[in-house]
């Protein structure tokens, strides 16, 4: 397994940025699908993107299409979100994690490792 330690959260303007990075122990993180998912309070957590092991195929959840990217540097053992444009709902926990296997899943089930979340607050 891997562990998982995200950072770049912040309190941003609606129509800002931030760039999300989790970096990830061990030497194994290429073997890993990995994936952005956050959790607002009183809700459940939601997929918001995921990246294959390598080649770059992504997945993107609807509501940040166009607004987010992600990306991943296997020499670095880092994934980011690139995230533009942002809405005070975008506001939430965005939490790293981590799957063996192929499938960008959406379901949060489907991950094994999970990194403590990143604080992301957008204010109208």
């Amino acid at each position: 397994q891997v562990q998982l330690v995200e950072s770049g959260g912040g309190l941003v303007q609606a129509g800002g940025s931030l760039r999300l990075s989790c970096a990830a122990s061990g030497r194994t993180f290429s073997s890993y699908v990995m994936a952005w998912f956050r959790q607002a309070p009183g809700k459940e957590r939601e997929f918001v993107a995921a990246i294959s092991r390598s080649y770059g195929r992504t997945s993107y959840a609807d509501f940040v299409k166009g607004r987010f990217t992600i990306s991943r540097d296997n020499a670095k053992n880092t994934v980011y979100l690139q995230m533009n444009s942002l809405k005070p709902e975008d506001t939430a926990a965005y939490y790293c994690a981590a799957a063996q296997g192929y499938s960008l899943s959406v379901s949060n089930r489907n991950y094994d490792c999970w990194g403590q979340g990143t604080q992301v607050t957008v204010s109208s």
